[in-house]
């Protein structure tokens, strides 16, 4: 439908109240849709364990149930291959196409992800609702974006609405929906967006409320906020959270790297069948692995796990997400690393507890920290993790600390060149489709060059001049005043120049800068 100026002018008069109307009504639909997938979930888990629990008694039941996985991965692999885009967690596809380098058809991937993502959940893969969640309700907010033939710029704003409210719905986490939304997926914060984005989020989750309970996530004893005589411990393992945050980021994308070079025309079906297999395998060996991970967190909560056993808990979940997730299998990656945090967490309390005399009281607190510290390490958006986490287990009473967590590991995980995993994940998937992805550039020089008598540069304006690639020019310095240089800045002997570049290109700028600077011979 094509917009006259007068339709544009007056929708703009009234865009923050229009968008906030179809901020809730996105929230309605994305919230209902993300509800109906949280059910039927919570029935996968259960007719799962259901089976399980026969085929220990029944061989003949255990032999059926890993024919039930081909089949059901081999229904995965058509999924993936009819709509590629359901692959994987479905936070990086969002995120590519608030960029505007996908177009994601939402009659296609939101069934399918649906489905696949509920069938990959029933067998058991290591792997949690939120991605899926979050992709939904993005796509719940584009289908009423096209029902309603909005245009592109405010198709975006329903899209950032609609992953807000699915990640709200499947957590009951409304303001982490908000922050991750804004600071993960839309990368912009504004009134218009701000407003519509809570309105979204706030309706999913009274949505989702009513029918599943208010009752937060986790439901383990918390000790009020820790002394400051153990602050020393919640630095050390932020540490720890930023190192193994980093290694998780690279342990998931060479999992990933590995199952792509199974090629074919069957390589979905083929990936799949090894993730689909392992977890009926696992099922009779260790159950506690499968799936999401919530069990995990209620067994080393209650305090009376042994510190071997919860490293090993750790490999193991560790790397059968990596798996799960490598493989292409829809579902996210979000909940399984909080779970691996809280296995951090616990490792280190109970070490703390044995070792360095930390009150068996504060274990759970760790507990909780590490989940923060775990995911801000991985995705490096703290203020979501920081709120995500207090939402999730119903207590404010660790802000402090819990912000304190957060920038160690936030600033470890950086430190050692860690990009966020979301990134990296997006970046996979335009190398995949054959899009251009920008290039990673290193830290910036800042380089020096006097301007000699008689060079190339002396009484010419910058912009007479050829410049090399990728320099660019930040200042002038003349008889102690600093110039900030423009295209008719004329530059004279004895100048200083002051040029930025990045670290791999700083070598060639200085070589020919030197040579721009250079005393030439004159003509006879």
């Amino acid at each position: 439908m094509k917009r006259d100026t007068s339709y544009v002018i007056k929708r703009a008069e009234h865009f923050k109240s229009i968008l906030t109307a179809e901020g809730f009504l996105v929230g309605i639909v994305a919230g209902l849709v993300v509800l109906l997938y949280r059910v039927l979930l919570e029935y996968a888990g259960r007719g799962m364990n259901m089976v399980l629990d026969y085929g220990r008694k029944y061989p003949l039941v255990a032999g059926g149930w890993f024919l039930v996985l081909f089949i059901l991965a081999c229904v995965v692999g058509r999924l993936v291959k009819y709509e590629s885009f359901i692959s994987g967690s479905g936070i990086p596809q969002v995120e590519g196409e608030m960029a505007g380098k996908l177009n994601q058809i939402w009659w296609r991937v939101l069934p399918a992800k649906f489905l696949g993502g509920f069938l990959s959940l029933f067998a058991g893969l290591s792997l949690g609702r939120e991605g899926p969640s979050i992709q939904i309700g993005a796509m719940a907010g584009k289908a009423v974006s096209k029902i309603l033939d909005r245009s592109k710029t405010e198709e975006k704003f329903l899209l950032t609405c609609g992953a807000s409210a699915g990640l709200s719905a499947a957590f009951h986490a409304p303001l982490a929906g908000v922050m991750f939304s804004l600071e993960e997926i839309h990368k912009n914060f504004s009134v218009s967006v701000l407003v519509s984005v809570m309105t979204a989020s706030i309706t999913a989750d009274y949505i989702s409320s009513r029918f599943l309970g208010f009752r937060s996530v986790f439901q383990f004893e918390i000790t009020g906020s820790i002394p400051a005589k153990y602050y020393g411990h919640i630095i050390v393992l932020g540490i720890i959270l930023g190192l193994m945050g980093a290694f998780y980021n690279k342990m998931t994308l060479f999992s990933q790297s590995l199952f792509g070079k199974i090629k074919g025309k069957r390589a979905e079906t083929t990936r799949l069948l090894i993730p689909f297999l392992l977890a009926g395998a696992l099922g009779f060996i260790m159950p506690e692995i499968l799936g999401s991970g919530h069990n995990i967190i209620d067994i080393i909560t209650e305090g009376n796990v042994m510190l071997k056993t919860i490293l090993l808990l750790f490999v193991m979940k560790l790397i059968f997400s990596a798996v799960s997730f490598g493989s292409g299998a829809p579902g996210g990656i979000f909940f399984p690393l909080l779970v691996l945090g809280a296995l951090i967490g616990g490792a280190y309390g109970t070490f703390a507890v044995q070792y360095l005399g930390l009150d068996p009281d504060y274990l759970n607190n760790l507990i909780m920290l590490a989940m923060a510290g775990y995911f801000t390490a991985i995705v490096r958006a703290p203020i979501t993790g920081i709120i995500l986490i207090f939402e999730m287990t119903g207590s404010v009473s660790q802000m402090l600390s819990l912000s304190l967590v957060s920038i160690v590991a936030f600033l470890v995980a950086t430190a050692v060149k860690s990009q966020p995993i979301y990134e990296s994940l997006l970046e996979n998937l335009l190398r995949k489709r054959g899009e251009p992805v920008p290039e990673k550039t290193g830290e910036k020089i800042l380089q020096e060059f006097v301007v000699r008598h008689n060079c190339e540069l002396q009484n010419k304006m910058v912009q007479q001049i050829e410049w090399p690639k990728n320099c660019l020019l930040v200042a002038v310095q003349r008889n102690g005043v600093e110039l900030i240089p423009k295209g008719r800045t004329i530059l004279m002997a004895s100048d200083t120049i002051i040029t930025m570049t990045d670290e791999q290109d700083a070598p060639a700028v200085h070589d020919r800068m030197e040579v721009l600077c250079s005393e030439q011979e004159k003509l006879k």
